[in-house]
Formats: structure tokens, sequence, C-alpha cells
């Protein structure tokens, strides 16, 4: 496997996309009919028989098309623990629900609800012909950024408060720094992230710098510095990067993004560039603070001026010409990246088909594996749990009056390193792997997170771990989700209602590629978990029969399990 290609969208759960899959209703939207032979035993809503009875205040209600516009949930480090509520989930109404929005739908309930595949048909669609998880889940609980980090570092803590105006610069400690930047700080105001700050290495951030929010800066290691150590192309591709306004060359001067806008289908603008979707900007190492674009297209992907972050027109630019660097990392334009109150499951499946049916079509496709995952869910309701395997004591008063860490979180295991604010696993979402080397219409049941994806490159590529209790060392392989020795061989292409074009299935790949993808496929053997402090479990994986009633699988150490369990009724 010579290219990854990670599509990082934005605030879903599995349940809000996939409650009733492969079943959908087919009065309204894009038709969806699912093959034969798709598996039965899907951790959905629906199989689990919660969707008529169900322990939350309100049962799950269908989202017609003409609903993809809706208000965005609370998904905040707190709440969503409480909603959780230590693996009964039935507290969403209470604690992450958003009912009321001015100009979108809402309704009582609505944090309960999901689409079908008359309106994610593209996804559902993906799924068919390719692999899909049921047991994804976030490495922690909380928002975008906390996400986004757990994706290229997977550790959110190390963070520490900037000055805005010399976001650029090491920042000046305080024994107090900005709480919603920093969480349980030590002595040095280096402490946690469990909110959205903007990154401090980013000349777009702070609204172009007309705010005075203080900024967050990283330390410590991310992918992309073990990337770079291992002389391996990498790039992290984003809509809106290329500013507005460029860099003006002179100190104190900044690169404007406001500038770059698109309406979604509900007709509403939102700036394209979000800074603090942007993760390898709150690393000095990594960071291309003034938006500087590659001097040509072969620098894309290596060292140069732009420091491995690029606009979306580069990744193109970059497939088109032979170009594309060995790890890349997608993120769409606020419209189209699926966050619910700026944009919807329509504009997200647009960018969706548009950039992976360009992969499909180029001459990378062939040893390419694409992997469609997401920054948190939004709060939007999930019946699935996993057991925290790293807990968290944190007992100020969070923003909802209680203790930021619920009792469960608190209950967990100790904290890996010794850092608070970092309970997890958290919410379950959706994860897809598209590749020729994908199995086909195929769920895997593997407790996987967001950090199984950094491992999965790290393993390719042999870059070591990052260290410092990132969950890299206990995270699942995606392994369930690949079969090297028996390529589906299979080019799928979606038109834009996420409805299939055609189906080309070529004798182009033979069994003789596993030879060729000797690191992923050495990666991808069965290995054994590690311990909450990265230290070696005493037993191997195991994986137990799928079943909706009370049930348990292994997750992170041979001592602490996954648990699924069939709801109360109401």
């Amino acid at each position: 496997m010579k290219h990854v290609v990670v599509i990082f969208d934005e605030n879903v759960s599995f349940d809000h996309y996939f409650g009733t899959y492969p079943k959908a209703a087919n009065t309204d939207g894009t038709t969806f009919t699912p093959a034969k032979d798709t598996p039965k035993n899907i951790d959905t809503l629906a199989h689990a028989g919660l969707l008529e009875k169900n322990p939350n205040l309100y049962t799950p209600k269908r989202l017609a098309p003409s609903q993809a516009m809706t208000c965005d949930q609370n998904h905040s480090y707190g709440p969503e623990q409480y909603a959780a509520n230590g693996g009964k989930a039935d507290k969403f109404v209470e604690n992450t629900e958003v009912s009321k929005c001015t100009g979108l739908f809402g309704e009582p309930g609505l944090v309960m609800d999901y689409y079908d595949g008359n309106t994610v048909t593209g996804l559902w669609n993906y799924a068919q012909h390719y692999a899909l998880s049921d047991r994804s889940f976030s490495s922690g609980y909380g928002p975008s950024s906390p996400g986004a980090v757990e994706l290229v570092s997977g550790q959110t803590h190390g963070i520490v408060s900037t000055d805005p105006k010399s976001s650029t610069e090491d920042p000046k400690q305080t024994d107090k720094p900005d709480p919603a930047t920093v969480s349980s700080p030590d002595a040095q105001g280096v402490g946690t992230m469990i909110n959205d700050p903007d990154p401090a290495f980013d000349d777009c951030s702070d609204k172009d710098h007309t705010s005075g929010s203080a900024l967050g800066r990283f330390k410590g290691r991310n992918i992309g510095d073990l990337l770079n150590a291992k002389d391996v192309s990498w790039g992290w591709f984003q809509g809106g990067f290329r500013p507005s306004t460029p860099w003006g060359g002179k100190q104190g001067s900044y690169a404007k993004c406001s500038g770059t806008t698109h309406p979604n289908v509900g007709g509403a603008s939102s700036v394209d560039y979000s800074p603090h979707h942007a993760p390898f900007q709150y690393y000095k190492s990594t960071a291309n603070p003034h938006h500087l674009p590659p001097k040509n297209v072969s620098e894309i992907g290596h060292s140069g001026q732009a420091n491995h972050n690029y606009d979306l027109t580069d990744f193109d630019a970059a497939l088109k010409t032979g170009h594309l660097p060995s790890v890349s990392f997608l993120k769409a334009a606020e419209y189209q990246d699926g966050h619910a109150g700026y944009s919807d499951p329509v504009d997200e499946q647009h960018f969706l088909v548009e950039q992976i049916n360009a992969i499909q079509k180029s001459p990378q496709w062939k040893d390419t594996a694409v992997v469609v995952a997401y920054d948190d869910s939004d709060g939007w309701y999930d019946h699935a749990y996993a057991k925290p395997t790293n807990g968290s004591r944190d007992t100020t008063t969070g923003s909802n009056g209680k203790a930021t860490d619920s009792p469960a979180c608190q209950s967990a295991p100790r904290p890996a390193g010794g850092y608070q604010d970092r309970c997890g696993p958290g919410p379950r979402q959706p994860l897809l792997v598209i590749s020729p080397y994908s199995k086909a219409n195929k769920v895997d049941h593997t407790p996987t997170e967001q950090t199984s994806i950094t491992r999965f490159i790290e393993d390719n590529w042999h870059t070591g771990r990052i260290g410092d209790a990132s969950f890299d060392a206990r995270a699942n392989s995606l392994s369930g989700l690949f079969d090297f020795r028996h390529p589906n061989n299979t080019q799928v292409l979606l038109k834009q209602d996420g409805s299939v074009d055609s189906v080309h299935r070529s004798g182009h790949y033979t069994t003789s590629a596993l030879a060729a993808s000797a690191p992923i496929a050495d990666a991808l053997t069965p290995h054994r978990l590690a311990g909450a402090d990265g230290s070696a479990a005493s037993g191997d994986s195991v994986l137990l029969p799928v079943g909706i009633a009370a049930g348990a699988l292994v997750f992170g150490t041979a001592a602490t399990v996954l648990v699924l369990r069939r709801r109360r009724t109401a």
C-alpha cells in the first residue's frame, strides 16, 4: 500500500447516519436497495430494538432529506459523558440536545433523530461495496479540536495558552492560563485541550486576528513529525486554506481567510476555512502560519515553505499530476464538512463523492486506501458505549453545573501519564475503508478509535510510536477492514446524489500485490493490546461473538471491556 488518504469529516454519530442500515424508508430522497448478501448482524438502532422502545425522553425519528439543515447539538466534553450515563445512554435530551435555533430545522427530541440511505446514500453505497466499522469510537469525549488532535497525535495533553498578539511565538505563561484553552494546568500552565481554541501558529486564527481570544499551542510530537523523520511524504489539505488576502511579508502582518465563503444547500454562507479544524497548526514543527502555498506541484508532500499544510486545490493538483503524497489528510470547507448548524449531510456527500471519484479515477487508486472518519459525534444520540479504559478525575464545575468528569470517567482506570481530561474512548462514529484491498460489503466489529488511524499510518511506514501516553499505544488495528489476499478489485463511481453511477471490477489487482504492500500487511497482523500506560497487556486481544444483548468486547487491555447493552425499555 503506497497511499493512505484520510477524509476527516465533522460531527456525526454512527446511529445518526447508520441507525437503520441497510434498510431505508424509500419514501423520499434517493432510492436505496441493499444487496441480498448485506450483513445482518450490525449494531444499529433497528437491530437493537431501540426505534420504538427507548429509555430516553423521546424515541428516535427519521429525518428526511428536506430536513438536512438542523440545529448543532451540544458536543462538549462533560455533557457527552453525562448523556452516555455510564452505558445506559438514556440522558441525551437532558445533556446534549439543542432543539431550537434560527433558520434551521429543530424539534423536541431532535438529538435522537437519524438519517437513512435516502439522504446519506453515498455513504451507504460505499458501505455496500467496501468496509464499514460499527465499533469505532472517538479516542475521547468532546468537540472538534480534541478529535482532530487525537487523529494526528493521540494526545490532547500538552497544550499551553498563548497571547493572540504574538501567536507565532512561545507564550508567556501565567499561573492561571485561559480555562477555555487549557484544562487542568500544571504549575507551568501546561494542561489538556477539551474545548475549541484556535491554533497559535495560524494567521487566520481569532477571525483573522480581529478578536482577542487566547490561542493554543501544543508541545510534543505528532504523526507529521514521525513521517518527516522517516522521509515519508505527507500533507494536510483543507478547504479555504489558500488565504483570501495573502501574507504581506512583514513581521506583525497576517494573511486573512475570511474573504473566501460558500453557501450550503440552505443558502447560508460560511467562511470556508476553520482554524480549529487544522490540527497541525497547533504545533510549531508542522505549522504553516502564513498559509504559504507550495512553490510547485512536485513540492507537495515534501519540505518547503508550505510545511505540509495546503489548500484542497493542491491535493487535486497532486493527484492529477501523479504527485500524491504517501499520507494525505483531507478536510472539507466548512459548508461541506457535515457539521450541523452550517453544513449538512447533502453538502457533505457532494464533497465525499467528488473527492473519492477523483481518487478512484486516478492511477494511484490501485494502491490506495481511503479512510472516511469523523472528529466527534456532535452530541447526536448513539446507543453503543465504550467503557472508559482511560479515566479522568476533574471535579471542577463544568458549563452544565456538574463536575467536568462524570462518575463513569472518575471511576475508570487511572489516567495514562497522570494527564486529566482525557477520558475515553468516547462516542461511536462511522468509519469506512474504501480501497481495492478493503473487504467488500462487510461490517467489522473490532473496537477501534480515531487513533487507530494514527497507528495504521505508523505501522505501514514503521515510524514508531508518538509516546508520552499517546493513545496510539492502546489503539487496535484497522486490519478487520482489509483483505490483502483477496482484493475486491472494484472501482465504484457515484453520482452526486449518492446513487451508483458505475461499478468496474478489474483483474489488474492480484494477490502478488501483498508482497508490494509488505509494511502494511505486516502491520495488520494481530498484536497484543497495550495497557493504559503504554505497557504490554497481559493477553492477546479477543473478539467475542457480536450480540446486541448485554455482552462485552475487549477494548484496550485484556482487563477492560467495551460494553454494548440492550437498553431498558421506556
